[in-house]
């Protein structure tokens, strides 16, 4: 089955990061109004953008909604790109 804890590093890490980061500036959004949106500290939204942190499924829904995006269509590009 191989290592389901991906590294940080990892090409789908750094897609889904990138997607986010993305994302946001598309909206014309800081990092301060994403985290306010988003009802979180700010200094999370900039972890996560760098890689100090993970989401769990559920910050990971928040955290597509917040930057409107809908999860479904995230998780099925994962899928396509990297197989998952």
């Amino acid at each position: 089955m191989g290592n389901l804890r991906l590294s940080i590093h990892s090409a789908e890490h750094l897609w889904l990061r990138e997607c986010f980061l993305q994302k946001r500036q598309q909206l014309g959004l800081t990092q301060r109004a994403l985290a306010e949106r988003m009802g979180v500290l700010y200094s999370f939204i900039g972890k996560v953008e760098t890689g100090d942190r993970r989401l769990d499924i559920f910050e990971f829904i928040a955290y597509c909604q917040g930057l409107e995006l809908d999860p479904n269509e995230i998780l099925q590009e994962i899928k396509q790109r990297f197989g998952k």
